[in-house]
């Protein structure tokens, strides 16, 4: 794993109209690395996703990529230097078959035939059912289509937001071992979860969001885990 971060964010403050919402967050992820983002509903970590991808622009403070400042920068020009955000909600087209909702990542220079390869030896349920609506997938199912589709840009950073929601705990456990494998081929991974279980197992470093604000982060170690629960419980008002 390499020690420089590939995605940076420096004293990142960030609003929404007068309403700040981060407040001078600070995280690191290196390549080969998974970063879990945890904390409550309504602490920011949505908007440190957006701001990670030029969704949203931050007030203050810096983006870096690769020790670049890209601060400001368009979402397009990020995903050229291989930024890729995975939405929550899935982020297929659901009236489109599995295998044309792959099509469309020919655009990123792969032809057909190599985004489905790379796409169905990640994931052979997919090859099963690529003449299917993607709409008519499992829940599951669709998250795989997810993370292949954004896997065909080969992405430099990949940023998840809530992988696990309405989804069984297995099903979970299967998504996040895919999420391993491709950390150790790389690529930095930032990853947004409400329910820290859920991926603390695989995670290689924990930051716990509350209010706009970085509370804890470190090694997802028991201590951490001991502390989680009263640093959610902590942010209700």
């Amino acid at each position: 794993m390499n020690d420089r971060p590939l995605l940076e964010l420096r004293a990142v403050r960030a609003a929404y109209e007068q309403i700040t919402v981060l407040h001078g967050v600070d995280l690191a992820v290196s390549a080969g690395q998974v970063v879990a983002l945890l904390g409550p509903n309504g602490a920011g970590k949505t908007t440190t996703l957006r701001v990670a991808a030029g969704i949203h622009p931050p007030s203050s403070g810096t983006l870096l990529m690769g020790g670049r400042d890209m601060t400001g920068a368009a979402p397009h020009d990020l995903a050229r230097k291989g930024v890729c955000l995975i939405p929550e909600g899935r982020g297929v087209f659901p009236n489109l078959s599995v295998r044309d909702n792959l099509l469309m990542m020919t655009f990123t220079g792969r032809s057909r035939d190599e985004v489905e390869e790379v796409a169905f030896a990640r994931f052979p349920v997919l090859a099963k059912r690529a003449g299917q609506t993607a709409g008519t997938l499992s829940g599951g199912e669709q998250q795989m289509l997810a993370l292949a589709r954004g896997l065909a840009t080969d992405p430099a950073v990949l940023l998840l937001d809530e992988l696990s929601m309405g989804l069984a705990p297995l099903v979970v456990g299967r998504l996040y071992e895919q999420v391993t494998e491709i950390a150790r081929q790389g690529v930095a991974v930032l990853v947004v979860e409400q329910f820290a279980a859920a991926v603390l197992d695989i995670a290689d470093h924990a930051a716990v969001l509350v209010r706009g604000r970085i509370e804890r982060q470190g090694d997802p170690d028991e201590e951490l885990r001991t502390e989680l629960s009263a640093l959610y419980l902590g942010s209700s008002q």
